[in-house]
């Protein structure tokens, strides 16, 4: 007999590994697929990757026109391709212009440049909020904007997944690419944050 009752449901985790049971007793899944999904996961996407490609547009001109005009070409130089980075559009800010991503309808991100989704990006609060009300959800989670400032959102699609370009912070002229890298963060990459400069 069943473990669960008529009026019981399987948790997400024993539905999970009752569905993996059936596809391995099938065998549909291939030798060390899950190992190299799961090696993907943890290690392979970071937003440490796209803020490398940010700090390339920062430097490199061509770089940041390729960024632009195909996100998706310009994150595969680097080797960021993959799932969920099918098709890669770069957003650009300006001073007066803040771009922010939202997945309304689930979390879909672009998981080889920013990595898995926060868990605030995945809450129901911040999709249901976020188109409505931009600037208020911006400051409650730390960004406070200029009121000139236009707040742009982005849902994602089907298909398509973004990646904010930010503004270079100012007094940053002296500071290498890697250093550079290393003031964006996911929340920058999200476009819930600015990069600061590091104080003198």
């Amino acid at each position: 007999m069943n473990q669960h009752t008529s009026n019981q449901q399987a948790t997400p985790d024993e539905r999970a590994r009752a569905l993996h049971k059936v596809l391995l007793d099938k065998k549909l899944i291939p030798d060390g697929y899950i190992e190299s999904f799961t090696k993907l996961m943890e290690h392979d996407w970071d937003p440490s990757n796209g803020a490398r490609v940010v700090a390339r547009a920062w430097v490199d001109p061509a770089y940041r026109k390729l960024l632009l005009e195909d996100g998706t070409a310009a994150c595969a130089q680097f080797g960021y391709t993959g799932p969920q980075g099918e098709y890669i559009v770069a957003l650009e800010n300006t001073p007066t212009l803040q771009n922010v991503i939202v997945c309304s309808l689930c979390s879909c991100t672009n998981w080889p440049v920013l990595g898995l989704p926060p868990e605030w990006y995945k809450s129901f609060e911040y999709r249901a909020r976020l188109v409505r009300e931009g600037r208020t959800v911006l400051r409650e989670l730390g960004e406070d904007l200029p009121d000139d400032v236009i707040v742009q959102v982005w849902d994602t699609t089907a298909e398509t997944r973004y990646l904010v370009l930010p503004v270079r912070p100012e007094g940053t002229g002296h500071m290498s690419e890697e250093e550079l890298a290393g003031l964006v963060t996911k929340d920058v990459l999200i476009g819930v944050a600015r990069p600061v400069a590091p104080r003198a």
